[in-house]
């Protein structure tokens, strides 16, 4: 099976900008648990690949996990897709990981975007394709809820909110863009888990739904729903 966390920044840990590579281990942890005979761990980086797997300390912990880290700085690790709901984005280039895996994780970390406004499940997508260039010039909050329509979606999204970027995202300057928040999200919604996070978010700094476009079209193609009110929803405090 495949792990998807972000992984896209060479920061540490506690600049926000990347997942917590102590839930990225418990997870590899857990998948071999439930009998995973392989895990491996990827994403399509902006910054150096090498460095962003070293010094967001997630090679390290899912290494000690038991998990595989593979590279995905060339075209050559995708393979094309067709996105048949897709109203922006028609098909794209997935990296081989998810096409490959019997089943994947969606594990994004909560910040802010400079562009989307908001990186949480569906926004980390981005990391499993080719040409993001694509995106960005031809309506990216359309373009992220087409590939949030792909069929082989995630068996399970988990939102790292322990920390989150509350400025200056995606990469984040300095920790006085961090707030530590202590949450975490579990849903195979995509669209119900973007919406409950944003609304987390919002106890920090303001941040409308209707502002973080990629939601409400991602429910128009019915990869989701934001009408958490018809959820059964467990809440956990510790």
């Amino acid at each position: 099976m495949a792990v998807k966390p972000n992984i896209g920044w060479d920061k540490t840990p506690e600049l926000a900008a990347n997942t917590n590579p102590e839930l990225v281990a418990e997870l590899v942890k857990q998948c071999f648990a439930a009998g995973a005979a392989e895990v491996v761990i990827f994403d399509h980086t902006c910054d150096n690949w090498r460095k962003c797997y070293e010094n967001s300390g997630i090679e390290a912990a899912a290494k000690a996990a038991g998990a595989r880290m593979a590279p995905a700085d060339q075209e050559s690790y995708y393979k094309p897709v067709s996105l048949s709901k897709g109203k922006a984005l028609k098909s794209t280039k997935i990296h081989e990981a998810i096409l490959n895996a019997d089943v994947w994780i969606n594990v994004p970390v909560l910040k802010n975007h400079g562009g989307a406004n908001m990186s949480i499940s569906m926004k980390n997508l981005m990391g499993i394709v080719w040409d993001r260039k694509f995106f960005h010039a031809n309506n990216l909050q359309q373009c992220i809820a087409d590939i949030s329509s792909l069929s082989k979606k995630p068996v399970l999204n988990v939102v790292d909110a322990y920390r989150l970027l509350k400025t200056n995202g995606p990469r984040g300057r300095s920790e006085a863009d961090v707030v530590l928040s202590k949450g975490l999200f579990m849903s195979q919604d995509m669209v119900a888990i973007d919406t409950a996070a944003t609304n987390f978010f919002n106890q920090v700094r303001e941040m409308p739904l209707e502002k973080v476009g990629h939601i409400a079209n991602a429910a128009a193609l019915k990869v989701g729903t934001m009408q958490l009110d018809k959820l059964r929803i467990k809440r956990v405090k510790i």
